[in-house]
């Protein structure tokens, strides 16, 4: 549907265009309860009524008075209000669900920073949002008060400084953009003067549920200090705005390349049609399809999560049949901290000396004859790159045997049960370096 125009909600029918268009008058009047809810939505459920009530002690609620004007008052299903007002399903905390199930506070070498990948870092600056979405992943500590006081933001600025391998930097929240733009600057300027990192990526939702937010002074700050890359995250195509396409529009031609992260939602965008209407819009505004996420382990989102087979079909859906730019890469962000694993249909049907077997999009079979590598090692360095490959980490080529942990009298532990979470530190990996299988 339309959105609704606010001047016809009477909570802000008083509200100047300037006041509306103005991204902390919005912050500052987000609904926050029961109460302004329900003056703007006046027809709640008994049930939404009752999670907000009982939900506000474990994860807040917080809409932007934008983003409230996107959904349906007339449709409990609307799949705008389903990511904005809680569910008691919110509640109901499956028993493999955990608080921070990518383990991202166990990989934190010091206050506010993730190190978990090699070369890159995640940097939290706030645990504030503007619009506080229900099937948040860092419902832990998101719509938290505390703030990193200005001597943690020097000593996580310190670490990346001190840790030559990081060349790629995520400014992420919370939302990074609920932050003045000065004190953003203070962040990213203090980044670029690190010689090693290369790359600076902020991860905002503002584009979508607060596009006020990208003034013309901000944009102005970013492009001094390229190379910025920008990440953001629409779920649904009805998020898709006029308001929301000027924001993209500001950035892009800013030069900032900008990336899309949906994450898949039972009930919302578990649709191929609508996951193929999503892509083509965010191709319009210059917004590249980057990942779609499995729904996270987080504690009260089983109602949100589909089948792992469902984004299969969601991905087979779209490979082939649209351009390959707009196809995101479907992953499920490992539980224990496994990191992001892609997960794809299987065009390989079968390999054999020489050939393998592949299907196309529409399910035709062809042949491959396949080429020999070719041996590019003397005396123990690569000829093409002049190093021994030491420095790369990956088991591309290599056969791999996972194990479960060995119990106390030797014999091998049962692989955990579908209760269990699953722990990466317990798991042997073991690569044979000739190809061959090791025990």
């Amino acid at each position: 549907m339309a959105h609704r125009d606010y001047r016809d909600i009477p909570r802000w029918a008083n509200v100047t265009q300037a006041q509306w268009d103005d991204w902390r008058w919005q912050v500052s009047h987000r609904i926050k309860d029961l109460q302004g809810l329900k003056e703007v939505f006046p027809y709640l459920l008994d049930e939404e009524e009752r999670a907000i009530r009982d939900s506000e002690h474990l994860f807040r609620l917080g809409i932007t008075p934008y983003y409230a004007t996107l959904m349906d008052p007339a449709d409990p299903q609307d799949p705008i209000r389903l990511q904005a007002i809680p569910k008691y399903h919110e509640l109901h905390w499956a028993d493999f669900e955990m608080a921070d199930p990518l383990r991202e506070d166990t990989d934190s070498p010091v206050p506010w920073v993730t190190h978990r990948y090699p070369d890159r870092v995640l940097f939290l600056i706030t645990h504030e949002c503007s619009f506080y979405c229900r099937h948040c992943t860092r419902r832990r500590i998101v719509g938290d008060m505390d703030a990193p006081s200005n001597q943690m933001m020097d000593s996580a600025l310190d670490y990346i400084r001190r840790t030559p391998a990081i060349r790629d930097v995520l400014i992420s929240g919370g939302d990074p953009l609920t932050v003045p733009d000065r004190r953003l600057e203070y962040v990213i300027s203090h980044l670029r003067q690190i010689e090693h990192v290369e790359i600076i990526r902020i991860g905002s939702r503002m584009p979508v549920v607060l596009p006020q937010r990208i003034t013309d002074d901000l944009v102005h700050m970013l492009r001094k200090y390229h190379p910025i890359w920008f990440n953001t995250h629409f779920n649904h195509p009805n998020e898709i705005t006029p308001e929301a396409r000027e924001a993209c529009r500001k950035l892009a031609d800013a030069g900032i390349p900008l990336g899309n992260q949906s994450v898949l939602l039972k009930g919302i965008n578990d649709c191929p049609v609508v996951m193929r209407k999503l892509v083509h819009e965010l191709v319009k505004m210059r917004v590249r399809p980057y990942y779609l996420y499995a729904c996270d382990l987080s504690e009260g989102l089983s109602h949100f999560r589909t089948s792992v087979a469902k984004g299969i079909e969601i991905i087979e859906s779209l490979r082939g049949h649209t351009s390959g730019y707009a196809v995101p890469q479907f992953v499920i962000d490992a539980p224990g901290g496994g990191g992001k694993i892609p997960v794809n249909p299987n065009y390989l049907i079968s390999q054999a000396a020489g050939k393998v077997l592949l299907r196309n999009f529409e399910g035709r079979i062809a042949v491959y004859h396949e080429g020999t590598d070719a041996d590019h090692f003397r005396d123990g360095t690569c000829s093409l790159c002049q190093t021994d490959h030491s420095g790369i980490s990956g088991v591309a080529g290599k056969a791999v045997a996972v194990q479960p942990p060995a119990g106390a009298d030797g014999n091998k532990v049962a692989r955990p049960g579908p209760a269990a979470a699953l722990d990466f530190t317990a798991i042997e990996v073991t690569v044979g370096t000739d190809g061959s299988e090791q025990e």
